[in-house]
C-alpha cells in the first residue's frame, strides 16, 4: 500500500522555479508548487518525496502574496497552459530575467558579460499567430463538475491536452492567446460537429472522426485553417469545410489532412486544399514570408521582429561576410539579414520549410541566399564547409534540445569570427556554450520575452573568437 505523503502547514513560497513552478523550503528539502507566487503562504499536500526535493499542492492558502494578481482565463488552473497568469507581467519579466543569468552562471560555467535588460512582450494577450486544438470523446470533468454528482451526456471536448494525460482534453470556451477569428472558429467547428453527430476522436482507442485542428493568423490578416480528420469520409468532410469557408470568408487558406497515424504530427502527411491558398503571408520590415501548413514560424509576430533585430545588431554586419543560418525554418533570420551580407547560406531538417525559404528570397528579390534540407549533424560538416566557404559568422537557433555536440565539434572546427546564438532554452544554451567556450568568449546576453505569462524566454547570445 502506498504510503500517504505528509501536509506542510504555513510554508513561505519565496521564489520561483522551472517549468511555471514556485519554490519553498522545508528543512533541507526544496518544494515545487504550482499555481502560486512567491509572498504565498500555503499548507502544501507532497505528491512525490525524494532525498532532497518534493512536489507538492497547495491545499489552503493561509495569506495571499501582495505580487499576486488575478487570473483572467476561466480555464487558468485547470488548462496546462499560461502557468503565470496570477503574477503581475513586471514581475514575471524580472523572474525571467533571473532564469537566465541562473542559468548560463550556473550550467554554462564561463566567463559571462552583464545580462542586458529583458526585452518585454508589448502585446501580453492574443498574442500568438499558431494555435492547435485536439477533438477527444473524453473531456476532462472540472472539479466543479465532479463535485454536483450529475451525470454529463455530451463528454465530447475540442481543446488543449490535459498535462501528462494524454488522452483527457479540457474543452475550451475562450483562449486569451490568439486573436479572433481564433476561438469562433474553434467554437463554430465544435457546434457543428455535435450537432450533425460527428464523432470525436478517441485518443487511446485510436478511432473518430474528428482528430485536430490548427489554426494560423498573420499580421497581414490573411488566416489559416487546417482540419485534421482521422477517418476519410468525403461527405462529412465537405459538409463541415463548406460550413466553415461559408461562416468565415476570412480563411484564406482552408487545408485538410487524413492522419491515419497514432500520433498528431502532419511533417510527413499529404495536406489538401479545399479553399484559397496553400500558404499564408507574414510581412516584417517590408519583406514577405510565405508560410505554409508545415512552417515554422515564431509564435509572436511582433517579437519575431525585434528578436532578429537583436540579432542583426549582434552579428553587426558589413557586407562581405559569409553567413551560415543554422535551423534556418522557413528562411526568416536568413532574409532578414541577406542585405547586410555577401551570402547567407541556410541549413532546416524540414524539406517543406526550406522550399518556402527559397520562395521567400524569390518573393523579395534576394539572390545571395542558399537553402539545403537535411539533418544538421549530417550536412554541416567538413565536406560542406570546403564546399561552400568557411563562414565569417554562424547564427544558429536549434530546437529546445540545442545543439548535437557533432554540430558543435564542426562550428569549432570552422572558426567563424562570430557566433549569434539564438535559443528558447537557457538551460541547454548554457550547455552549448560551455563547450564553445573552448574557443569563444561571450560578449553579450540579450533575453527577449516572446511568450507572456508563461515560463518560456528566448536568449540571443553573441559569442566571438578568443584571441590566442
Amino acid at each position: 500500500m502506498k504510503k500517504n505523503l505528509p501536509i506542510l502547514e504555513n510554508i513561505l513560497i519565496t521564489g520561483i522555479a522551472a517549468e511555471g513552478k514556485a519554490i519553498a523550503k522545508y528543512n533541507d528539502w526544496v518544494i515545487f508548487i504550482p499555481f502560486v507566487v512567491p509572498g504565498d503562504v500555503v499548507d502544501i499536500q507532497l505528491t512525490r518525496r525524494k532525498n532532497s526535493y518534493a512536489d507538492g499542492k497547495a491545499i489552503r492558502f493561509h495569506q495571499y502574496s501582495m505580487q499576486r494578481t488575478t487570473a483572467f482565463c476561466k480555464h487558468y488552473g485547470v488548462c496546462g497552459g499560461c502557468k503565470w497568469q496570477i503574477l503581475p507581467y513586471e514581475e514575471q519579466i524580472k523572474y525571467k530575467q533571473q532564469q537566465v543569468i541562473d542559468n548560463l552562471t550556473r550550467i554554462g560555467k564561463i566567463p559571462l558579460p552583464e545580462t542586458l535588460p529583458i526585452l518585454a512582450s508589448q502585446k501580453t494577450q492574443f498574442y500568438r499567430n499558431k494555435l492547435e486544438y485536439t477533438f477527444s470523446n473524453k473531456r476532462w470533468m472540472t472539479v466543479e463538475e465532479i463535485s454536483t454528482g450529475n451525470t454529463f451526456d455530451n463528454m465530447n471536448a475540442l481543446g488543449f491536452h490535459i498535462p501528462t494525460m494524454f488522452d483527457k482534453v479540457l474543452d475550451i470556451d475562450e483562449c486569451w492567446l490568439q486573436a479572433e477569428p481564433s476561438n469562433s472558429i474553434r467554437l463554430k467547428i465544435r457546434d457543428f460537429c455535435l450537432e450533425n453527430n460527428y464523432s470525436f476522436f478517441d485518443l487511446r482507442n485510436q478511432n473518430g472522426l474528428m482528430r485536430n485542428i490548427i489554426i494560423r493568423t498573420s499580421s497581414t490578416g490573411e488566416v489559416m485553417l487546417i482540419v485534421v480528420f482521422y477517418e476519410d469520409d468525403a461527405e462529412k468532410r465537405n459538409a463541415l469545410l463548406s460550413h466553415v469557408a461559408q461562416q468565415f470568408p476570412e480563411i484564406t487558406s482552408l487545408l485538410y489532412i487524413i492522419n491515419l497515424k497514432a500520433n498528431d504530427t502532419i511533417n510527413d502527411q499529404m495536406v489538401y486544399v479545399f479553399k484559397g491558398n496553400d500558404h499564408i503571408l507574414e510581412k516584417m520590415e517590408g519583406l514577405k514570408f510565405k508560410i505554409g501548413p508545415k512552417s515554422f514560424y515564431q509564435t509572436n509576430s511582433e517579437q519575431a521582429g525585434q528578436l532578429y533585430k537583436i540579432a542583426r545588431d549582434f552579428a553587426d554586419l558589413t557586407g562581405s561576410e559569409l553567413v551560415y543560418d543554422l535551423y534556418t525554418g522557413t528562411g526568416t533570420i536568413a532574409n532578414f539579414i541577406a542585405r547586410k551580407a555577401r551570402q547567407v547560406i541556410g541549413i532546416e531538417y524540414v524539406p517543406e520549410a526550406i522550399e518556402d525559404a527559397k520562395i521567400n528570397s524569390e518573393i523579395n528579390d534576394i539572390r545571395n541566399t542558399l537553402f539545403f534540407a537535411g539533418d544538421m549533424k549530417d550536412i554541416l560538416n567538413a565536406e560542406f564547409i570546403n564546399t561552400y566557404g568557411r563562414p565569417n559568422l554562424i547564427i544558429t537557433d536549434p530546437p529546445r534540445a540545442g545543439m548535437h555536440n557533432d554540430v558543435i565539434t564542426t562550428i569549432l572546427s570552422a572558426e567563424p569570427e562570430k557566433i549569434v546564438y539564438v535559443s528558447c532554452n537557457p538551460a541547454t544554451q548554457a550547455r552549448d556554450l560551455n563547450l564553445l567556450s573552448e574557443k569563444y568568449r561571450v560578449t553579450k546576453i540579450q533575453p527577449v520575452d516572446m511568450f507572456p505569462h508563461t515560463q518560456h524566454v528566448e536568449t540571443v547570445v553573441l559569442m566571438e573568437r578568443k584571441n590566442f
